[in-house]
């Protein structure tokens, strides 16, 4: 298991795998002054303290994965955006019948947002039995979901939640969850998450198929 610093504490080394990130100092600065706050105002925003925050934006320190997001949120701004990455102008329409199903595990995945953005939207078949809704998952970001077909059952931490048609759930990726369908047919359902839009979000997210 990879141990790390807990947030906003200045002891220990840099998080693993800083190294390989682009420098932020320069956009943190920028972001934290367009947003007109204090040190003091970001650092609470971002869970951090304000000298670790003074380390960062002056390169002494370089931020793990879980900080660029808190970062990006305290700021109302995206990862790709901290990292100082260009993103390509895309389409803002997904057509009908456009990118074609994508099955892993059992799951099938249709597109529907555009790729390389901040948010990744998708319509998602849950087949009913075992599948990948019996992993118990747990990362960076936010999730939302709406049931479109079926019954689904959302588990959150210790909580189990009944989800039919129409209803919706809104969560932190980092509270441990997984998902089942409850209905012979499976679920279907509208799926929007968020994830670290960059080189490296493989080192929290894993790469190949889309998670939950």
């Amino acid at each position: 298991m990879n141990t790390e610093p807990v947030p906003g504490s200045d002891a220990g080394p840099a998080a693993e795998g800083a190294d390989e990130l682009p420098v932020v100092a320069p956009q943190l600065r920028e972001l934290r002054r367009r947003t007109g706050l204090t040190l003091e105002a970001a650092a609470a925003r971002a869970r951090l303290s304000p000298a670790h925050l003074s380390r960062l934006e002056t390169g002494r320190r370089q931020p793990s994965l879980p900080m660029l997001l808190g970062l990006a949120r305290a700021y109302g701004t995206t990862v790709s955006e901290l990292l100082g990455e260009t993103l390509p102008t895309a389409d803002p329409v997904v057509r009908h019948g456009g990118p074609g199903a994508r099955e892993a595990d059992g799951w099938t995945y249709w597109q529907a947002g555009g790729s390389g953005r901040g948010m990744q939207a998708l319509r998602v078949h849950v087949p009913h039995g075992r599948s990948q809704g019996e992993l118990v998952r747990v990362h960076p970001g936010e999730e939302w979901l709406y049931v479109l077909k079926g019954g689904l059952r959302l588990h959150l931490g210790d909580t189990e939640y009944r989800l039919e048609p129409g209803d919706s759930a809104h969560f932190d990726s980092l509270t441990p969850h997984r998902i089942a369908a409850v209905t012979a047919g499976g679920a279907e359902l509208l799926f929007v998450h968020t994830l670290l839009q960059s080189a490296v979000a493989g080192l929290c997210l894993g790469d190949g198929a889309p998670r939950r």
